[in-house]
């Protein structure tokens, strides 16, 4: 099986040191750009959806959470208060109050809506040490978040629009959702107490499921405190299953915050806000990612995406060129020279990266290279610019195949 933490490992992905504590991987420099790719795809597809882009703080007033309902709902899963000038901070369980402050910080009009604020934050979970593992159970949480603020009109288009941005990055990803979960309240006090509420929340995320026509089921006791939510479930190397994508529709806590907007009669108007999450958490969506494709990442996620292999010393100053090029079209390469061992074992050191470009003295004269695929396939020695254009246009694409023969190529950009 392809266990994520071993990988991690041997890929030299992430790791963890006792020093840092249980539950706080450290990314090394090849997990590191597995991370930064794919938080720049989430950027880009939020953006291109209409999303704005917002910094909040990981600390908080312990009054902030109080009023949002986490204190009471979810303290058990909270750092502890830490002291501050004579007031209580806390490490955020969640980016959810923060983002309706800012809501709350400007007046908003009607026509301001739907207002799609997102965040690659941090936000913090006390989790005993005995479910922490790898990067799926962690303590320093890195989440691709985003809230809605919207009329009540809007919220089963925001939904559905928010499904088919999931639907699209699993699709970039290479990922399989398991099952989709409508998310229930259940049995206890661990759900705000307020019947309507929650009535008409089920309701919209039904309407929204069954007009996706996605199959779904029901899960009693799978709700956020505040309201229901879709969860889009994926199940790991040894088949466990966790939930890596939501939508959830929030009455509480527009209302606990006392948001609102101006609406067109110049009356003050209650919105709704729509939590949503793409990936949900960088560290489990890159867990699932490691176990999903073995280390051997789509070309755009890859670590290294190009390997220059010179077959000898001779042909080290064109593959260094190479590389050279790459790195200014923003491509990530990597010189493997002789001096790393014979050309077989610098091919099979090379196994996980999407393009090896083998640069022979007829190639190197030519200004060509040889690609090799990492799924086996050779290509005939074609101009350097070419390959490296083709290569660029599947990155860029965002593809999970290595390599479309359909793709032009600029004449510009070749030779």
């Amino acid at each position: 099986m392809n266990d994520h933490r071993r990988l991690g490992r041997e890929l030299d992905l992430f790791d963890t040191d006792p020093l840092m504590g249980a539950g706080l991987p450290y990314w090394l420099p090849a997990g590191a750009a597995v991370r930064h790719a794919l938080e720049e795809y989430i950027r880009d597809a939020e953006r291109r959806a209409g999303y704005r882009h917002v910094y909040s703080p990981v600390l908080g007033k312990r009054e902030l959470y109080e009023i949002s309902g986490h204190w009471s709902h979810y303290s058990e899963d909270m750092f502890p208060p830490m002291d501050l000038g004579g007031e209580q901070v806390v490490l955020r369980p969640s980016l959810c109050p923060h983002h309706a402050l800012i809501f709350r910080s400007r007046s908003h009009s009607y026509r301001e809506l739907p207002l799609r604020m997102a965040e690659l934050g941090g936000m913090y979970r006390s989790e005993l040490s005995g479910v922490l593992g790898g990067l799926t159970r962690v303590r320093a949480i890195q989440l691709n978040d985003a809230h809605i603020f919207c009329t009540l009109e809007q919220v089963a288009e925001e939904a559905r629009a928010a499904l088919d941005l999931i639907r699209r990055a699993y699709h970039a990803l290479g990922i399989r959702p398991v099952r989709y979960r409508l998310s229930l309240p259940g049995p206890g006090g661990k759900y705000v107490a307020a019947p309507e509420m929650w009535r008409r929340s089920v309701a919209l995320l039904t309407e929204v499921l069954e007009g996706a026509g996605v199959p779904y089921e029901a899960a009693e006791g799978e709700a956020a405190f505040y309201g229901p939510k879709i969860d889009v479930q994926i199940a790991d190397s040894a088949g466990r299953e966790s939930t890596l994508s939501t939508v959830q529709v929030d009455f509480h806590q527009p209302e606990r915050f006392d948001l609102h907007y101006i609406g067109p009669d110049g009356a003050k108007h209650r919105p709704v806000m729509v939590h949503r999450s793409i990936i949900g958490s960088v560290e489990r969506a890159v867990a699932h990612l490691i176990e999903l494709h073995g280390g051997a990442f789509p070309a755009w996620l890859a670590p290294v995406q190009v390997v220059a292999v010179p077959v000898s010393e001779a042909e080290a100053p064109a593959a260094a060129e190479l590389v050279r090029r790459c790195l200014d079209l923003g491509l990530r390469a990597e010189l493997a020279g002789p001096e790393h061992g014979t050309l077989g074992a610098r091919i099979r050191g090379a196994r996980l990266v999407p393009y090896q470009a083998v640069i022979g003295p007829r190639e190197a004269a030519d200004g060509q290279v040889a690609l090799r695929l990492r799924d086996g396939r050779r290509l005939a020695a074609m101009p350097a610019g070419e390959a490296l254009s083709r290569i660029q246009a599947v990155v860029a694409a965002r593809r999970t195949e290595l390599w479309e023969e359909a793709l032009a190529v600029s004449p510009a950009s070749a030779g």
